[in-house]
């Protein structure tokens, strides 16, 4: 190398030659860099330990780097309170596995996260809320449904609280209130003027003692078939004769002739201290005991036997009600009643439908005093159980 050239190339082509330098953050890092060194630990603890770098070109500014861990608390949280929500919830910066390749993503703000956040929260409040409404809707329903039943009383007004439980347990019988509503308002207009009674035929469900495919005809004025060759007698009658035997007056004992499905010893049992029924049918019997025990009457006393004796161990009796046609009125029933009591009964023949519905009064212990009243029909009295 001549003089000349050393002076324009001071330095060798071997001087030229360097040794690697090994990377220091700059401490600088409010300027734009790739700042991988510093990116790398922030990649660490989100992506939890995946030290993948940023894509060669990635610039970012120092400032997204103090954002990225509040997101990742954010997304904890979130995660901590919705554990059914996905975790990608938060959006992940660019390199971490999951995102898409050559395209980084901006570090997330945290106003929108916790905006994300907040909104799932106010539609899981929301949805709660929804579901303690509904529960405190279902609760007051079945409170009002076993609410007791107020039976006035003719003389003074109010009456004594009868809880008849379990008369809503089907579905149909969420909306037979409003039916057995109508169907007192017709017995109304048909002339049954004792409150009690009104109020007793209001409370017992009388779908309840029919066939599952009568339901619907439960609360018309008729006469259903119940097997056996029996019926259940029409509502409009059934409160006729409790409203003859009871007369305005407290009902201690009561005689049922003629239980069938139990329906009527039901009605009985809202206004009468005690209920005694006899059944001589041994399937109506044991019918009318399943039907009776959803409500849990505690008044009532089911006997299976011949009605046409009546129940000397419990006589006397303020009322009788026969709930069958005989040719006459049994003996033994009328000595049964109490002096002052009162018996109602359809006496005359089927096959001549020639049927009068009776009222016998005790007057004295060896005097009675009969009055006919109505044209009814009813499956006569047989003696003897089957």
């Amino acid at each position: 190398m001549t003089e000349e050239r050393a002076k324009r190339f001071p330095l060798a082509l071997a001087d030229l030659v360097r040794e690697p330098r090994k990377a220091t953050a700059r401490p600088d890092a409010s300027s734009k860099s790739n700042a991988r060194p510093v990116a790398k630990p922030v990649l660490k603890s989100i992506a939890g330990g995946n030290g993948a770098a940023r894509p060669a070109g990635a610039t970012h500014k120092a400032g997204a780097a103090t954002l990225k861990p509040a997101a990742a608390k954010v997304a904890k949280l979130s995660t901590a309170l919705h554990p059914g929500a996905k975790a990608n919830a938060v959006v992940k910066p660019a390199g971490v596995p999951g995102t898409t390749a050559g395209k980084p993503h901006a570090a997330p703000k945290p106003s929108a996260v916790v905006a994300h956040h907040q909104s799932g929260a106010l539609r899981s409040g929301a949805r709660l809320n929804e579901t303690r409404d509904f529960a405190a809707s279902v609760k007051a329903q079945a409170a009002q449904d076993t609410k007791p039943v107020q039976q006035p009383d003719v003389k003074s007004g109010t009456g004594r609280k009868t809880a008849l439980h379990g008369t809503h347990g089907s579905t149909h019988a969420l909306t037979s209130e409003r039916v057995r509503e109508r169907m007192v308002e017709r017995l109304r207009a048909n002339g049954i003027t004792d409150l009690r009674v009104l109020a007793a035929m209001s409370a017992v469900p009388r779908h309840m003692f029919v066939d599952p495919g009568l339901a619907a005809q439960a609360y018309e004025d008729a006469a259903l078939p119940i097997g056996h060759h029996q019926t259940i007698s029409k509502p409009s009658v059934v409160a006729r004769m409790i409203e003859l035997v009871a007369a305005g007056r407290t009902l201690k004992n009561v005689l049922e002739i003629g239980t069938g499905c139990g329906y009527q010893a039901a009605v009985l049992s809202q206004v009468a201290t005690d209920v005694y029924s006899i059944e001589r049918i041994r399937p109506l019997s044991e019918r009318a005991k399943l039907n009776l025990r959803p409500l849990r009457v505690p008044n009532i006393r089911l006997h299976y036997g011949d009605g046409r004796l009546g129940l000397p161990a419990a006589a006397p009796f303020d009322a009788i009600v026969i709930a069958c046609a005989g040719l006459d009125v049994p003996q033994a029933l009328l000595d049964q009643l109490a002096v002052g009591g009162r018996l109602v009964a359809p006496v005359g023949s089927q096959t001549a439908q020639a049927q009068i519905l009776t009222l016998v009064e005790r007057v004295s212990p060896t005097q009675w005093r009969e009055s006919q009243l109505d044209r009814v029909f009813f499956v006569p009295l047989k003696s003897g159980v089957i």
